[in-house]
């Protein structure tokens, strides 16, 4: 078989880790970026298992690096003493000029930069960043209604469907 009949390639070798289904629900969700982890040895081994968490976790650039805070990667039972710290502050590798141009965006009042999803993509642990403004609490229910009503409706097809067979 040839090589050019290969275009999900790229998809089947990325894998995920972990989401955050919030970041996407409390921000008017403006740009993403992808951004790769500098992890340790035990680290890997816990994410290989999906032992993370997104929850509460968000990025921030200090002297012009990139950090992301508050991401729960669980212990790796085989690392004995040589464990990780679970809630450490991380490093986030990203180009310069990508670096420089998210500084900008995050000096305006109101914008954040949120971990989307965790995932592995050619061996490589990568954080799907994403830069967006808070919503306020109505355009939050507005959303979660939408979803729920989508998700009804597509539920309603599913067993009108079911019912013609």
């Amino acid at each position: 078989m040839s090589k050019k009949g290969k275009s999900s390639a790229s998809d089947a070798r990325e894998q995920l880790i972990c989401r955050n289904p919030k970041a996407e629900r409390n921000f008017d969700v403006e740009e993403r970026f992808e951004a790769g982890l500098v992890l340790t040895g035990s680290e890997v081994k816990s994410l290989r298992a999906k032992h993370a968490d997104l929850e509460g976790a968000y990025a921030s650039i200090e002297n012009m690096e990139l950090f992301l805070f508050h991401m729960h990667i669980g212990p790796y039972k085989q690392a004995g003493h040589f464990g990780h710290e679970e809630k450490r502050r991380r490093k986030l590798l990203m180009h310069k000029r990508e670096l420089e141009r998210l500084t900008g965006r995050i000096a305006m009042r109101g914008y954040a930069l949120v971990p989307a999803k965790v995932y592995w993509k050619n061996g490589r642990a990568k954080v799907e960043l994403v830069l967006g403004k808070g919503r306020k609490v109505h355009d939050q229910r507005e959303t979660i209604k939408r979803e729920l009503d989508l998700k009804e409706a597509r539920a309603a097809m599913a067993r009108r469907g079911s019912r013609h067979d």
